[in-house]
This record gives C-alpha cells, structure tokens and sequence, in this order.
C-alpha cells in the first residue's frame, strides 16, 4: 500500500465534482452526522462551510487523480491526522496547499461523528435522487452519499488510533 487516506471518491463522483468545481469553484466537503440531511455528505464551496476545532479532516480528495484497481479514484496520497484539526493549525501545516491546489477537495467531518466513524474508510459516491438541500448537487436530480468499510488492522495500525 503506497499511501493510506480515510477517503476515497467513486469516479461518477469525482466526475460530478469536476462538474461543479466547473461552475463553483473549488469545493469541500462535511459530513456533521444527525438525522435527515446531516446523514449524507455536503459539498459546499471551499471555504463556505466554517470548519473549526470541532471538526476532522479526513483527508483530501484528489478529484482529477487515476483510478486504482477497485474502481475509486486515488486520492493522491493525502494520510490525514486521525484527530481534530483546527483549520489555523491546518493551513500553517500544508492542508492549506492541498485546499488550494487545483482537483484538490477537503473531506470534513464533526468530530462527534467522527467518535462513531474512526474506525472506517469512507468513499464518496453518487447516485439518482433528491440531495440535501444545501449541497451544491441538490438541483441535479442526483445526490452524494457515503459507502463505508471497517478499516484493516494493518490499516488501523498505520493511522495510530487507539484500537482498545
């Protein structure tokens, strides 16, 4: 294994950001966690969503990246820090760069949410139906939704969580 990231995107989904970096710029993503809406991630303008110390990076898709060999988009090797990440500390830690950089989209997720998820590997998909109503997918009819897998011991291991 080259690199390890808590994320992945699907390529219909890397196609469909691509589509809407198009038309908005360069874009994050959230996922708070809760009921309705809450439950699916949000795709907001980079920056539009206010993150702060009660929310995880996971890490930073790499939207224009190569297709590994079960069909999700590589994300270019982002590893993410596993724990809260106040966004000052991350833009003077180089998160800022990735941000910044063109295909480049950040995966946030409330730390509350996260307590549940740590122990997962997510993978951004797309599929027909109605989106969240702030996400910037919503008025095409189709929607971003989370695919999880329980992260590997060896995978666990190499990110340093706790595994008590």
């Amino acid at each position: 294994m080259d690199s390890l990231s808590r994320v992945a995107v699907t390529p219909q989904a890397a196609d469909l950001l691509r589509r809407l970096r198009a038309e908005h710029g360069p874009l994050m993503f959230h996922q708070s966690g809760g009921c309705c809406d809450g439950s699916s991630p949000m795709c907001y303008p980079l920056g539009e969503f206010a993150t702060g110390p009660s929310d995880v990076l996971l890490g930073t898709l790499d939207i224009d990246g190569t297709v590994d060999t079960n069909g999700t988009v590589d994300t270019g090797g982002t590893v993410d820090t596993g724990g809260t990440v106040d966004t000052d500390a991350a833009r003077h830690e180089g998160h800022q760069g990735d941000e910044g950089r063109e295909g480049a989209v950040p995966v946030w997720m409330s730390a509350a949410q996260f307590e549940y998820w740590s122990h997962t590997h997510l993978t951004i998909d797309v599929v027909p139906g109605r989106g969240g109503g702030f996400s910037l997918e919503a008025p095409l009819g189709v929607r971003f939704l989370i695919r999880s897998r329980m992260l590997t011991d060896e995978e666990l291991a190499a990110l340093a969580l706790d595994q008590a």
